[in-house]
């Protein structure tokens, strides 16, 4: 029923259901094609343990750095105006719409050893940022920080700022404002922020095999792992992409009130 109490029309429901099957049928596929009879084996190979340790640590590293660089960005979109601030936003939140293969040439013309800064970091602090693990955090970080901007910026916009005003009447100042009125008022969205950033992360590919390669135990992450066995060892790459499933699964349903039905 909507909500006037009519019954929906019928061509509305079967093309809603039509919808609803795009996206279920693939996953029921998958769901299919897994061998469970050996999945604590297939997620127990060398190859499945090396992806999980090294697209934990960097995903968690490229969310640690998306919060670290994108709360105060958050804060200056929202509450700063400045020339250009159009544009500047629409430059952080292009990696929402761009290729991620587009992103990894970007990043690969960017930081490589040819180019002016990556020669730089190379020769005077001997870091090499393609194709090493630094490569796959830089690459997961480029992808996933846009979410965690577009979260905070819309919670901070959208919050009573009275609060602020009082604290500053009362002889506050701007950081102790911040840390003590501002932040725990949007701790909420700067917590899914960080999930959202960190399930990116961690489903991150494109960018990733590009810029940084795809080198076991140090840049070939959960889903390179996938790509790479689903020619020989399709019930693994079927065990690894369940993971990836889940956790995705997990993260929509986790966050579905505090942020999927604000926005």
């Amino acid at each position: 029923m909507t909500p006037s109490g009519r019954r929906p029309p019928l061509v509305v429901v079967i093309v809603a259901a039509s919808a609803v099957a795009l996206f279920a049928l693939p996953l029921a596929g998958l769901l299919q094609r897994a061998s469970w009879g050996t999945l604590p084996g297939d997620l127990s190979t060398p190859e499945a343990l090396s992806a999980l340790r090294l697209s934990v640590i960097c995903s968690l590293s490229a969310t640690g750095l998306s919060v670290m660089l994108g709360l105060p960005l958050a804060w200056t979109l929202a509450r700063v105006s400045f020339p250009g601030k159009a544009f500047i936003r629409a430059l952080v939140l292009l990696p929402l719409v761009l290729p991620p293969v587009v992103g990894g040439v970007a990043l690969l013309s960017a930081f490589s050893k040819q180019s002016s800064v990556g020669s730089l970091l190379f020769d005077r602090f001997g870091i090499q940022l393609t194709f090493s693990t630094a490569g796959t955090v830089l690459a997961e970080t480029f992808v996933a920080l846009p979410f965690f901007v577009i979260t905070v910026e819309a919670a901070l916009r959208s919050m009573d700022t009275r609060f602020e005003d009082v604290a500053a009447t009362l002889g506050a100042g701007s950081w102790r404002t911040f840390f003590r009125v501002t932040l725990p008022l949007v701790m909420p969205a700067v917590a899914a922020g960080a999930v959202l950033s960190w399930a990116r992360a961690l489903g991150e590919f494109g960018a990733t095999i590009t810029f940084a390669g795809n080198i076991e135990g140090k840049t070939q992450t959960l889903p390179l792992t996938v790509y790479l066995l689903m020619d020989n060892r399709p019930d693994t790459a079927a065990a690894l992409s369940l993971v990836l499933l889940a956790v995705s699964l997990a993260v929509l349903v986790a966050l579905r009130d505090r942020w999927l039905r604000r926005a």
